[in-house]
């Protein structure tokens, strides 16, 4: 029976197109593979991101207080929780000749932070840094920043998506250069609510979760449009991650999704169609099923390929699929 349906969960997470070797890739389903921190059921109150270290350690943002990130081994247990606040909505982990850091933006404190992988802030972006112009000023001049990335040269890219979704320019000391995107032709953005730099093409490029538009963007360093990468069959794409030349991405209602280069669909994972339990954070852990997701909010490709996906969930829930 567990062997059945094992294979049952198999095969309905992988939708082969055939193509290139990756684009043949499955991946299966591991139940309860990640165990909370000492005395909690469930890992907390979770609306931000999932990344994986170099060493392959797991960093989960959790908004309950003092929670900040919690760290888990590659085995799923709890190591730690890093002294950070408690509403990193987005973030990524990146390594330089400096090191690896977390950058991340604070979405209740409008700033973006740079920390060591011990939690030890070194650079702060604060809201005063960023032009006040493009602030959106029907939401009390706050800003709303969800997400940032560091392209190869160190600047840092910084979006306002739960705001104007303008897209902010610093570089590697935390000075301002440049701003595009938002509301405006060409680009049109709505609720741009996570971007990437897609490692995948040569020069890299910016991959936008444009989830107010259900696409999913590909635009310059530079703010140049490039092309629409997926607008058909989403789910309003909240986050990415990428792998050689596939990319996953979290859809909040309900669904986890690959990618090829081409924007081809590899496979949909933990399709959830049940109505009511998808872009919610109220399904709690009794109407949780194994193997289906419901709000995707964070996501990350580990060094093997395998997918962890955090969701938007006031209990916390994290799953994992692994690659075959």
């Amino acid at each position: 029976m567990a062997l059945m349906k094992n294979l049952i969960l198999l095969m309905t997470a992988s939708l082969s197109l055939g193509g290139a070797a990756l684009a043949d890739t499955t991946w299966k389903f591991a139940p309860d593979f990640l165990t909370p921190p000492p005395g909690k059921e469930t890992i907390g109150n979770s609306h931000g991101e999932i990344a994986v270290d170099s060493a392959g350690h797991i960093y989960v943002s959790v908004q309950d207080k003092d929670a900040g990130i919690q760290v888990y081994g590659a085995d799923g247990k709890f190591i730690k929780a890093l002294p950070l606040p408690n509403s990193l909505h987005g973030f990524v982990i990146r390594k330089n000749e400096d090191g690896e850091f977390i950058y991340a933006a604070v979405l209740n404190e409008q700033r973006v932070i740079k920390c060591k992988l011990d939690g030890s802030v070194v650079l702060e972006i604060p809201t005063s840094a960023f032009p006040p112009d493009k602030i959106a000023a029907e939401k009390d001049k706050k800003l709303h920043l969800t997400n940032c990335d560091v392209a190869p040269n160190g600047d840092i890219y910084v979006v306002d998506g739960y705001g104007l979704s303008w897209i902010f320019v610093f570089d590697n000391a935390g000075k301002f250069k440049q701003v595009f995107g938002g509301p405006v032709e060409p680009w049109k953005l709505s609720n741009c609510h996570k971007l990437f730099i897609d490692p995948r093409f040569d020069p890299v490029r910016l991959l936008l979760c444009d989830r107010g538009n259900n696409r999913i963007l590909h635009v310059s360093l530079e703010g140049e449009i490039i092309g629409v990468f997926a607008d058909k069959d989403l789910r309003h794409p909240s986050s990415a991650s990428f792998y050689k030349d596939l990319v996953c991405v979290a859809e909040i209602a309900g669904r986890v999704s690959v990618w090829d280069k081409e924007g081809k669909l590899v496979a949909a994972l933990g399709t959830n169609d049940t109505k009511g339990q998808t872009n919610t954070p109220t399904v709690a852990p009794p109407d949780w099923r194994e193997g289906v997701v419901t709000s995707p909010h964070g996501i990350t490709f580990d060094a093997n390929g395998n997918i962890l996906e955090t969701e938007w969930n006031r209990f916390g829930r994290v799953l994992r699929w692994n690659r075959q």
